[in-house]
């Protein structure tokens, strides 16, 4: 008997949460079959496929989920509080609890929120095996009563994600997507929704009295006999190999069943699928099928809306043609972090913390209505590279099979440029090196600077006047080869924690001060065109100066415009005459307004227009990861899972638009072009345009 309590908690409890799993599983498929959502028209093998798959499929994904009462189980042993261990254990403990929460880390930055739960998980922890090293008569009690807690947070996760499957299908028809992995980036803005939304309470309560019981009865018979002995080293590694064979074999057996996910009975599909794997698969593969959620016309009507906006040919190509000879200038394009409109000085900023670049603007081509297309850096990035409407779900920088599409960097490698990304921090990060590198350009990151080139890092990589030192460098080899260069460079200094160099501007490094990392940008980007201009090829350079996204992220349902308001300006210096433009622009109109101005020939699968072409027809973009909004004159079409389609009027306040209040009717031409803009944009702007195509 001695090596059988442990062995019969590992088999009774892999049981109890297997069986209640399979068994809430078939009940929710039945609960949701006669949803109000749920078309029922099924052939006798669908009918296999949502019963018998869907049970394997549940089947394996709760074996894979019992790993964490696994490596709880595996650690049931007297032999940690014998040395080494019962030093080694607390001092790790200790030394992680210390680094998490008083060092400057890199998940800290990512997520201040989770790295505090982790402290509070590692302190509980310390003190809680420090009491069991020095108090033995409470391990067995306490190794008891931790088991029946874990066993009760099984449960209420079990039966918490029946509840909310429920309600997601109720909402959109459909198990977990991308939209829920939305939820997850804006949590606060969702939990207050939720709790508007439905008697959270009762819900609640119901839920905690529900899964005691179930705990209840699962472990009425499990006594504290079961936790004074335990399994012998050898066996536990023995279990330990067989349920990871098991788990590598249900992670097999779950990509089989997803090839059977792909009939033409949408429904039959999710209805097999296992909500928990959806959502890890929506995890990794950031895409939300426009098609399956939005707003479509059939195709033929799609793209006669984009012929029509954007003049384009047979094909949906634009055929950009000017009468003068091509200007093979340098373009050096900075995509400044998290730079509103609202800290300029043009746009009613009293603080005077972008003394530069107000300078700038005044002396450049400056878009006064300017907008960003989304709010996040890989969707700024996304819109002056492809030039595109953005991408429902992810941007498609952090989406696979995103090599070879139609970009800025193709068009002007094939006019003969050094083409090259330029980043202060790793570029691995929200795969951006693998997305540049498969279109067209050099990566230079920070594992391309020298010990000598940095001055200054923060977990976001080098100070700005590294990275503008770098690119100085950059760009004079690239002029003593000859050739034309395009250098788009992105900023890092103006994001949390806002540390900079000491001594440089007025305002302290600071982690709570975002004005100084303003400022700091600012500062830099000052000092980078002043030292460009006593370089040779500064008089054959065209610089564009915008910002990726605002400040601002907000993770409201609706697209409130003031913060997509961005600066933008051409600066070019005897090319370029000063002047403001007051039209309606987007972010992905700027690359080709660059290649008007140099008067380039080619032909184009780009949505983003030359804004100052006779033919530019104003309108702009908007997105989060789930409302698609489009803008034309004072109206917002904003489009949503599932089908779903509002438009707001547009207030004009003195420096930006603002969303304004509900539209009673919906334009139906102006919804139409929205449709076409965002239904198309993955065949003609993205996808569609690849060179093998």
């Amino acid at each position: 008997m001695h090596s059988q309590s442990t062995f019969n908690l590992y088999k009774s409890s892999f049981c109890k949460l297997v069986g209640l799993t399979l068994i809430l599983g078939f009940l929710l498929r039945i609960v949701l079959l006669f949803n109000n959502q749920t078309i029922i028209n099924y052939s006798a093998l669908e009918w296999v496929e949502i019963y018998v798959l869907g049970t394997l499929n549940d089947l394996c994904f709760a074996i894979i989920s019992y790993a964490f009462l696994w490596l709880f189980l595996i650690f049931f042993s007297n032999k940690k509080y014998d040395r080494p261990w019962s030093i080694i254990i607390p001092v790790v403990l200790f030394v992680l609890f210390i680094i998490l929460q008083f060092f400057n880390t890199p998940l800290r930055e990512f997520n201040k929120g989770l790295t505090q739960v982790i402290c509070f998980i590692l302190l509980w922890r310390l003190i809680s095996f420090a009491i069991r090293e020095y108090v033995p008569f409470v391990r067995v009690r306490w190794r008891q009563y931790s088991y029946y807690a874990i066993i009760f947070i099984y449960v209420t996760c079990i039966v918490l994600n029946a509840i909310a499957e429920y309600f997601f299908w109720n909402e959109f028809g459909v198990r977990y997507n991308f939209i829920a992995v939305d939820y997850l980036v804006y949590t606060s803005e969702v939990i207050g929704n939720i709790f508007e939304s439905y008697p959270m309470v009762p819900i609640i309560s119901g839920l905690l009295i529900v899964s005691f019981g179930i705990t209840y009865l699962l472990l009425r018979h499990t006594g504290r006999s079961e936790f004074e002995k335990f399994t012998t080293s050898r066996n536990n590694a023995i279990c330990s190999v067989l349920y990871l064979f098991v788990v590598a074999a249900s992670a097999g057996l779950l990509n089989l069943t997803a090839l059977a996910q792909h009939n033409n009975n949408r429904y039959a599909n999710e209805l097999q699928a296992n909500g928990c794997v959806k959502f890890c698969q929506a995890f990794l593969s950031n895409e939300l099928n426009y098609n399956d959620f939005y707003p479509t016309l059939p195709w033929k009507d799609a793209f006669m809306q984009i012929h029509k906006q954007y003049h384009s040919g047979i094909k949906n190509e634009q055929f950009i043609h000017s009468s003068q000879p091509e200007l093979h200038k340098n373009i050096v394009l900075i995509t400044i972090e998290s730079m509103s409109g609202e800290y300029l000085k043009r746009f009613g900023n009293t603080e005077n913390i972008t003394p530069n670049l107000d300078k700038v603007m005044n002396e450049g081509l400056c878009f006064d209505n300017f907008y960003a297309v989304g709010n996040r850096t890989v969707r700024g990035l996304e819109a002056v590279t492809l030039c595109s409407p953005p991408s429902p779900g992810e941007s498609i920088i952090k989406q696979k099979n995103n090599g070879g599409l139609f970009s800025t960097g193709k068009i002007l490698k094939d006019k003969g440029y050094d083409v090259q990304f330029l980043y202060g921090g790793d570029s691995y990060f929200d795969n951006m090196k693998e997305f540049f590198e498969g279109n067209h350009y050099k990566v230079i990151d920070q594992k391309n600077f020298k010990q000598n080139e940095v001055t200054f890092k923060t977990v976001w990589g080098l100070c700005d006047e590294d990275l503008f030192n770098k690119a100085i460098k950059v760009f004079n080899e690239d002029d003593a080869h000859g050739k034309p260069f395009f250098g788009h460079i992105m900023t890092v200094s103006n994001h949390r924690p806002y540390m900079y160099p000491d001594g440089h501007i007025d305002i302290p490094s600071s982690r709570k001060c975002r004005e100084g990392g303003v400022k700091y940008t600012d500062y830099a980007i000052g000092k980078f065109l002043e030292k460009a201009s006593h370089e040779p090829w500064f008089k054959n350079t065209v610089f564009v100066i915008t910002a990726d996204h605002c400040a601002s992220s907000s993770g409201s349902t609706d697209v409130p415009l003031d913060q997509y308001h961005i600066p933008a300006v051409i600066y070019a210096p005897g090319f370029v005459k000063p002047q403001q433009n007051r039209i309606l622009i987007s972010q992905i109109d700027l690359m080709p307004t660059v290649f008007g101005l140099l008067h380039f020939n080619y032909t184009s699968c780009f949505y983003g227009q030359d804004v100052l072409s006779k033919n530019y027809h104003p309108r702009a973009f908007a997105a989060t990861y789930q409302d698609l909004g489009y803008w034309e004159n004072s109206s917002l079409i904003v489009m949503s899972p599932v089908r779903r389609n509002v438009q707001y009027k547009i207030l004009r306040h003195p420096f930006t638009e603002v969303t304004g209040n509900e539209s009673k009717y919906v334009d139906k031409d102006l919804l139409k072009r929205a449709i076409g803009n965002y239904q198309t944009a993955r065949y003609i702007g993205m996808y569609g345009s690849k060179e093998n195509h």
